[in-house]
């Protein structure tokens, strides 16, 4: 069975939709940003390293097997502005489980968007997808995400020490997760 949610997912104020050719030149200043990749185990991305990325990203918009996932460009409602990107990947299918990630523009840190789009997720996940553990990972010096994953009302699982060598440094990884009735019962 294929899983396609009705997009565009609508927010109080956001869209999250298929990735569109129009979005290249916003997508570039997301994923060239150091401050965006500061985190990421990549270096900030070159113009055709952007491109290689939107070609594979814009096609994600259905979930059949494990592995797939949905990327979505996340686009303001009022403004139409594309402020980031969000996934949900398929992790498991026999464990019916799956990952959120998501990626702000810097000028839309701290407004409360990625908070809004990775409740979106969780919906599509756990309503749509009909998934029993959603996660989602970050290096443990994001505070950021950390906190997003927190406010959201997922649980702090793990911290992991030094379990990724990543761009010449040991980091360590933190874990937040949800499970379907923690979800059941927060969407009340």
């Amino acid at each position: 069975m294929v899983f396609a949610p009705d997009y565009p997912i609508r927010t109080e104020r956001l869209l999250l939709r298929p990735l569109r050719p129009r979005d290249y030149p916003a997508f570039h200043a997301l994923h060239s940003h150091a401050d965006v990749a500061r985190y990421l185990p990549h270096e900030p991305r070159d113009p055709t390293g952007t491109s290689e990325l939107m070609s594979e990203r814009m096609p994600l918009v259905e979930i059949e097997y494990e592995g797939d996932r949905l990327s979505l460009a996340i686009e303001h409602r009022e403004t139409r502005t594309f402020i980031g990107q969000c996934s949900l990947l398929y992790t498991s299918v026999e464990h019916q489980q799956g990952e959120i990630g998501y990626l702000i523009l810097p000028e839309h840190h701290r407004k409360g968007y990625a908070s809004e789009a990775s409740l979106a997720l969780l919906r599509v996940g756990f309503e749509g997808l009909g998934l029993h553990r959603i996660y989602g990972r970050c290096d443990g010096r994001n505070a950021g995400s950390a906190a997003v994953m927190a406010k959201i009302g997922m649980r702090s699982e793990a911290h992991l020490v030094e379990n990724e060598y990543i761009k010449g440094e040991w980091t360590d990884e933190l874990i937040y997760a949800m499970l379907a009735a923690e979800w059941d019962k927060l969407s009340r």
